[in-house]
């Protein structure tokens, strides 16, 4: 079954776990690394308005979950690898709802070709519209780039 059919499945297999455990599924991601394939999937805990953190028993209790699933149903025929996490404080930022959610934070991004002399660009996000994302950088120079134009667009870890 091809990736993106799995990713489907798991996406389907969330929405129903989602709102009875409250958590909500980042992205899926079903990759050859080696010889190996892992089927790695990204959650977030959903805590009252906000998110919470992600604990080795969240992700324990997911992967029973979905490896029970993927047992029944058996999508992926060749062996692979579950892995279930958090996205990390260094999360990419993928979906629209990502840059909605993260609006007003510090991200990293990286292009494919320069702009105005950079591959590499970190601000703060104040706008995402139509694909267009706009950040802020430290000199308080708006910078706008199509999201397409970035190879990723990454929260900022920040000590």
């Amino acid at each position: 079954m091809a990736g993106k059919k799995v990713e489907e499945l798991i996406a389907s297999w969330m929405e129903s776990y989602e709102r009875a455990a409250d958590y909500e599924l980042s992205r899926t991601e079903f990759v050859k690394e080696g010889q190996d394939w892992y089927l790695r999937v990204y959650v977030d805990k959903v805590e009252g308005d906000g998110y919470g953190t992600m604990g080795t028993d969240d992700c324990e209790a997911i992967s029973r979950y979905l490896s029970e699933k993927l047992d029944e149903a058996d999508p992926i025929k060749q062996n692979y690898y579950l892995e279930v996490s958090s996205p990390g404080m260094d999360r990419p930022l993928i979906s629209d709802r990502d840059f909605e959610r993260f609006m007003g934070s510090m991200v990293e991004v990286k292009l494919y070709k320069a702009l105005d002399g950079s591959k590499f660009y970190t601000g703060m996000l104040t706008g995402y519209e139509n694909g267009a994302v706009t950040i802020k950088d430290e000199k308080g120079k708006e910078i706008t780039l199509q999201k397409n134009d970035a190879a990723k667009i990454n929260l900022a870890v920040i000590f």
